[in-house]
Order: structure tokens, then sequence, then C-alpha cells
């Protein structure tokens, strides 16, 4: 077995043992069902003041706060492309390999690692990148790139109609508490918001639903303990087009995204929106959970073969250093991203700004000077 070959296999080695470890994880947090004692806490925490906080209206100041958010990415993946590259004077075949490592190896996904590398390799073979810092700039220009493509806040067009959201994704992506953050963000807009909870399986789902509502300012309609999810549903649009709201944001179950039943519910209640409020659901959004990794491309890929996603909010990128995984969905998927969430206050789930997101991923790193 050549050298190379035994370290490639090495280089794969490390990433089906990451891949396995987030998998694992998610899994086990998706085996805890929510109880009443998240209700509880719902219910006993002091309210966080404005619903988003403190505007900024300032551009600098966003790409700041995202600068926060995305530390723990930053420092590791730029951290290595830095410490790689950063003062040589000329791109050897060693340095190549490890490039091939830190790319591969990182959570932007396989399929992209290779085509930004082979993308690097062909301009360095061209003599078009003749410095690590040239390749450090054009790695930020693609990943620049592939984001711009799916930069796509969600507008809200109701035209005397309801506008629908059906917010589908795993247990534990953050999808109740994203739910209250748009719902909180359009009423202070002056929109009339309606929820409807129709994850009606999961434990203290639909209370936890009735204290975001009761706190952003909204109705919200449910059902019976068990009652199908569709029901409840169709009676929020039924509601809706009575009472004259203008944004509908439906609640969905969220177990493990490779269980059919699951999808087959969600196809359910996509019909009977649909049969309801021909056009609906005007968005299906679908909530990430950066901190799965690589395995957050697997749930979105499974999500959209089921049916079919229009937006993505990723979530919770304050707390890993997995971030790069939103590259690899938009390269791999190119499903417009709608939301990004760096925090737990109603301000920090932030409509997706391309190159606001770069800028903060890439601070730190000789590319755009120190912080």
């Amino acid at each position: 077995m050549s050298e190379g070959t035994s370290e490639k296999r090495g280089i794969f080695r490390r990433l089906f043992r990451r891949e396995t470890e987030d998998t694992l994880v998610a899994e086990k947090a998706l085996a805890v069902e929510d109880g009443p004692e998240k209700a509880e806490e719902l219910r006993t925490a002091e309210p966080q003041g404005s619903p988003f906080g403190k505007e900024t209206p300032e551009d600098a100041e966003e790409v700041v706060t995202l600068k926060r958010g995305l530390q723990k990415t930053r420092s590791g993946f730029i951290r290595n492309l830095d410490q790689l590259l950063l003062g040589k004077k000329r791109i050897d075949e060693q340095i190549a390999s490890s490039l091939e490592e830190i790319l591969v190896t990182a959570d932007i996904g396989v399929k992209t690692a290779y085509e930004l590398l082979d993308n690097v390799a062909e301009r360095v073979k061209r003599k078009e990148l003749d410095d690590s810092e040239a390749i450090l700039r054009h790695l930020k220009g693609l990943v620049l790139e592939i984001l711009q493509r799916v930069e796509s806040p969600l507008r809200i067009q109701s035209e005397g109609r309801p506008f629908v959201v059906m917010v589908v994704g795993v247990n534990g992506s953050g999808k109740t508490t994203t739910i209250a953050k748009i719902a909180a963000h359009h009423k202070a807009a002056g929109r009339k918001v309606l929820l409807a909870a129709a994850d009606t399986f999961r434990a203290a789902a639909v209370e936890q639903m009735e204290i975001w509502a009761q706190r952003v300012g909204c109705s919200v309609v449910k059902g019976k303990e068990k009652a199908d999810p569709s029901s409840v549903a169709y009676e929020a649009v039924e509601q809706a087009l009575s009472d004259g709201s203008d944004l509908v944001l439906v609640d969905t179950a969220g177990r493990l995204h490779t269980r059919v039943p699951l999808m087959e519910q969600l196809k359910k209640i996509r019909k009977t929106l649909e049969k309801k409020l021909p056009g609906a659901p005007h968005e299906t959004l679908l909530v990430i959970d950066s901190s799965n990794g690589q395995n957050a491309i697997l749930q979105a890929t499974t999500f959209n073969e089921a049916i079919p996603v229009t937006g993505i909010a990723l979530t919770k990128l304050d707390g890993t250093s997995k971030g790069g995984v939103l590259v690899g969905i938009s390269n791999e998927l190119k499903i417009p991203v709608r939301y990004v969430g760096i925090g737990e206050k109603m301000g920090d789930l932030r409509p997706f700004n391309a190159h606001d997101f770069v800028e903060a991923l890439f601070a730190g790193s000789e590319v755009t000077g120190k912080e």
C-alpha cells in the first residue's frame, strides 16, 4: 500500500468516526422526548424583553454579532487553514495533502470539500494562485459564491389571505423556539399571527406552544391529545381565513427523520393544507441544528425528498464548531436559506445574509485582518 493511499484512508477513517459520533449525538437527543418539565421551564423563565431585542441598524454591528456566534466554527476550520497556509511562499505536495485533510474533515461535507479542493488545485496548476494568501482569498470567494446562491430571506405575501408556513425538523433542532421567534418578528411588524400546535404526540409540545403564543401575543389552535395533526392544521387555516390572520405557523412532529411514518404524516399535513387553501403551504421551512454536523446534510436530504423543502433555518450556531455545514447543505441541495440562529434570545434569529456570514466566518484570518 502506498503512503498516499494509506494517508487518504486515514482521513476517511477519521471522517467516518466523526460522522458516526454526529449521528449518535443526534439520536441520543431525539430519543429523549420533551416532558412537562420543559413546559414548566418556559412558564417560569423571565421574559427576554422586546421581541427582537435591541435594534442593530448598522451592517457592521450585524457582522460583530455573527462573529460572536460563529466563534467556535471559526476557531476550528478557519484557524486550521491559517496555520497551514499563512507565511508559506510555495504550495508543495505536503501542503496540498494537508489542505485536503482540513477540507475533507471539516463539516462542510465531503462532496463540497473536494469541489473546493479541485477548484483550488486547478488554479494552482495554471499558476493563477501562486501563494498561500491568494489561496485563502480564493477559498473565501468560493464559499461566498456558494452561499449567495441560496441567500433568500423569507418574504410574507398575504394579499388578503393567510400565508401558511409549515415548519418541519427533528426533535431538538430548536423548531418550536424558531416558530416563536418568527412569530415575534412578524407580530412586531404589525401582522396578525396564528400558531398551529400540530405536534400532537410529543409530551408537552402543545403546552409549550401555548406558552410561546401567550408571550408573543398571538392565538394558537390546538387539538385534543393524540389528535390527528392534519386536522389541527386544517382548523388553523380555517380560523385564519375567518379572523383575517396574515401568517399561520404550523408546528409538526419531529421524531427521527429516518422513520417512514413521520414522513407520511408530514405529507398528509401538506395535502390537507393544500385542500383547505390552494397553494398552501406557501413555505415549508426545515429547522436544522447545526451541531449535528454532516448528519445535518442527511437530514436535509431526507426531508427534501419526502416533502419539498422551500427554506432552511440553521440554529444553534453559537454553540458548535460545525457551522460550516451550512456551506455543504447550500452547495448540495441549493435550498434557500432563510434564517440563522446565533443564540437563545428572540433577536438572535437573523435573516440570512451571505456576505455578513462569510465576513464573520473568515474574521481573524489574515484574509480579512485580525479581530
